[in-house]
């Protein structure tokens, strides 16, 4: 998350680390973006195993516009610090659920 007052992005005091995307989903905030940086293991078409690492951009229709500016503008930031390999944008927690099937597309 990134603190409004200091723009310091930093872990949220919540779960650092989660089981299963249905945890991710009942975690994240109704009104506020966040980042969360996924290494999700999958078996591939071929039947090869990956685990991508890759950052999820959540950015609910309902925040207001100063949060977006200020998620927008840290996304490249954080993308390049996490050395993520992919940035996927959600819009809801339920967008989650099509997470599996776009990592073993690419």
């Amino acid at each position: 998350m990134i603190d409004k007052n200091t723009h310091e992005i930093r872990q949220d005091e919540d779960k650092a680390v989660y089981k299963s995307l249905e945890e991710v989903a009942d975690d994240l905030p109704d009104h506020t973006p966040r980042y969360v940086l996924l290494s999700y293991p999958l078996t591939l078409p071929d039947g090869r195993m990956s685990v991508p690492y890759v950052l999820l951009y959540y950015l609910p229709i309902t925040c207001n516009a100063e949060m977006r500016m200020l998620y927008a503008g840290a996304k490249e930031l954080m993308r390049n610090t996490s050395e993520v390999g992919r940035v996927i944008d959600i819009e809801s927690a339920e967008d989650l659920d099509d997470i599996p099937g776009r990592l073993g597309s690419e």
